[in-house]
This record gives C-alpha cells, sequence and structure tokens, in this order.
C-alpha cells in the first residue's frame, strides 16, 4: 500500500478539480477556446465519494474499508462520466450545430484521481491483479457508456465519430511502425550487446554510437534519415524495388529503433554478465559451448534484467513512432500532427490518448507477465 498521505492527497485533488475548476467547456465551434462551465450539486455529490475513498484507503488497512473504498471511487468514476456526457448534451440544447460541448481540466484531473483511489483500492482488495482489475472496470464503463450513446454531445466523441475509419487504421499503423521498430532494435542490439562484452575497442566503440544517437534531438534525425535515404535511393534506383523509401514507414522505423537500441544493449549486456563466473565456469567444464552457454545459462539467468530493459523499449517504441507522422509515416502521430495544424483540441487529443492508452497497458502487461514469471 501506498503512504497514507497519498490516498488524501488525491481525495483532495479531485475535491478542489470538482469544485474549483470547469469540469466542461462551451464553444461555438471547435477552433475557438470554450467558456468554463461546472456541474454544480452533482460535483458536490461526486467530491463527498472521492473523500470518502480517500479516508477509507489512508485509515488502517481491512478487507471491508479497501471493499468500500473500491466501490466509492468506481461510483465517482462512473458519476463523472455520466454528469460530463449528460451535461454536454443539456450544453447543446438549442446552440448552432457547430457548438463544442468539451471536457475541462476538472474532469480530466478528477479522473485521474479517481482512477488512482481505485487502482490502489484494487490492489488491496485483488492483491496483484489489482491494477489489471481497476482498468477493466474504469474502461469498461467507459466503453459502455460510449457504446449506448452517453457520451455521444462530447466534442471529443463528436471529432471521433466524424473520423472512425482514419482513426482506426491510425492505430493499427501505429502498432505496425512500434513493432517493427522494437523487432529491428532487438535484432541489432543482440549482437551489439555481445560486442559490448568484450572489454575493449568494440565496447567502447558501441557505447559511443549509442549516446551518440542520443543526443541528437529527434526531429533531426528523421530529417537527416529522410536526406540520407533520398540520397541513397538517388545513387541505387534499384533499391525503390525493394520497398524503400526516403519518406513513410522506412526513416520512421530506422529513426525509432536507433533511439531504442540504448535501452536495449545495456539491458542486455547487463543481463547476459549477471551469471556467476562461478556458473560459466561450470558450464564450461561440462563441455558446454559458448552459444550453449548463452542460451542455457546467461539468458536464464539475466532474464529478469533482459525483461526490464524489454519493458522500456517497448513503451519507449509506442511514444517515439509518434514522430513517423512528421515523415508520412502515418499512424497516430500523423492525427497529432494534423490536429496540431488546424488547432483543433480535441484531433490532438484523438491521436494523443490512444497513444498513452497504448503505452500504459503494454507497461502494465510486460510488467505483470515478468512479475509472472519470477513467481
Amino acid at each position: 500500500m501506498p503512504s497514507r498521505g497519498l490516498p488524501l492527497a488525491a481525495a483532495g485533488l479531485a475535491v478542489a478539480a470538482l469544485a474549483g475548476l470547469p469540469v466542461l467547456t462551451l464553444a461555438p465551434n471547435r477552433l475557438v477556446p470554450g467558456a468554463p462551465v461546472g456541474i454544480g450539486l452533482p460535483g458536490l455529490g461526486l467530491g463527498l465519494l472521492a473523500l470518502a475513498a480517500g479516508l477509507l484507503l489512508a485509515a488502517p488497512a481491512s478487507a471491508k474499508g479497501s471493499r468500500l473504498a473500491l466501490a466509492a471511487a468506481l461510483a465517482a468514476w462512473c458519476g463523472l462520466v455520466l454528469a460530463a456526457g449528460q451535461g454536454a448534451a443539456g450544453l447543446l440544447v438549442g446552440k448552432p450545430a457547430a457548438a463544442c460541448a468539451a471536457l475541462g481540466p476538472g474532469a480530466w484531473l478528477a479522473g485521474l484521481a479517481l482512477a488512482w483511489l481505485a487502482g490502489q483500492a484494487a490492489r488491496a482488495v485483488f492483491s496483484r491483479w489489482g491494477g489489471l482489475v481497476a482498468a477493466a472496470l474504469l474502461l469498461g464503463f467507459l466503453a459502455l457508456a460510449a457504446g449506448g450513446g452517453l457520451l455521444d454531445s462530447l466534442s471529443l466523441m463528436v471529432e471521433y465519430r466524424a473520423r472512425a475509419g482514419a482513426v482506426n487504421a491510425a492505430f493499427l499503423q501505429h502498432l505496425g511502425l512500434a513493432g517493427a521498430a522494437l523487432a529491428l532494435a532487438l535484432a541489432i542490439s543482440g549482437p551489439l550487446a555481445l560486442l559490448r562484452l568484450r572489454d575493449g575497442p568494440a565496447s567502447r566503440l558501441v557505447d559511443g554510437l549509442l549516446n551518440g544517437v542520443q543526443v541528437v534531438p529527434a526531429l533531426a534525425l528523421f530529417a537527416g534519415l529522410v536526406a540520407g535515404l533520398s540520397g541513397l535511393l538517388a545513387l541505387v534506383p534499384a533499391l525503390r524495388g525493394l520497398g524503400l523509401s526516403a519518406v513513410g514507414p522506412v526513416p520512421a522505423v530506422i529513426g525509432t529503433a536507433a533511439y531504442l537500441c540504448l535501452p536495449l544493449v545495456r539491458g542486455l549486456s547487463a543481463g547476459l554478465a549477471a551469471a556467476d563466473p562461478a556458473v560459466l565456469h561450470a558450464a564450461r567444464a561440462m563441455g558446454l559451448t559458448p552459444g550453449a552457454t548463452l542460451v542455457r545459462v546467461r539468458l536464464p539467468l539475466g532474464a529478469p534484467v533482459i525483461a526490464g530493459a524489454l519493458r522500456v523499449a517497448a513503451v519507449q517504441s509506442v511514444g517515439l513512432a509518434t514522430l513517423g507522422g512528421l515523415v508520412g509515416a502515418g499512424g497516430l502521430g500523423a492525427v497529432v500532427f494534423e490536429g496540431m495544424a488546424q488547432f483543433a483540441q480535441d484531433l490532438i487529443l484523438l491521436g494523443a490518448l490512444p497513444v498513452i492508452g497504448l503505452a500504459l497497458a503494454l507497461d502494465a502487461g510486460l510488467a505483470l507477465l515478468t512479475a509472472w514469471e519470477a513467481a
């Protein structure tokens, strides 16, 4: 369990957000900042539920208290979702078709605080799988509310309905870019990690190259790749027949993979070096070849360290793949940059929120997998 002051702080944040910040904003169109709007008495009730959840979590641990805290946090979350959806519908009555009712800062902050409270309560009730249970409950209700049309008046849902096909396709493209970059980085990092194990010029060269890539700004690296690939294709036009292009997925995958190599190489080399020298000596005495020692001794003993490096690289790949939108690779980055070009906040969120959710889900899933294997 976290420090007992943290649940009270989260509950206080939720109360302050609901009472002192606008939960909704109303604007005449999608490009104009909206006027702040509160939700009145429903916000007071939601704040009381959040405070109850915080007090129960801060009290001495008990099974009943944890279950009540979970119920209070979930009820507050569901109430906030419904209040936002129905409040937006009420605000738009009699307004022009271009009018937009968007979520305000109070909704975002309160939602995050309530989700954290629900997660902590679920961990107390369900132990290891609590975070997964809380996420399933929170997102499940959100999906039900959206599927039932209760959130249709929110500008974010209006934006999604207008671009559902494009956003869904961009999500799949983003998964492909991130997965391809991670696979390429793993293929490169394996041999480099083996070189790094040998203390000598090769190891120092590997470190220098990896550190050099990290200090190059991402935009500069992607632009350099576009220019470099353009020059290469001009010299060897036959490469176009292999699917190589100066813009699109190729520079995006290469650029993302370049940034992933540092955590992967360091994690792989640290994991491979984790085996005790006495164990390696025993393996050689048993007649194991270097390759067999790598597969049967070094990799199993270094698996926790390697899994941690893979977890970091996987989450980074999801975030860095967003920059692929700058070089014509598509993905959710293209949605984000389109929204920035139009000064459309909801369109930016439509691309950014799935990236955040995917990164969090990937991190949590790999963490659970690592914990399950360790057990």
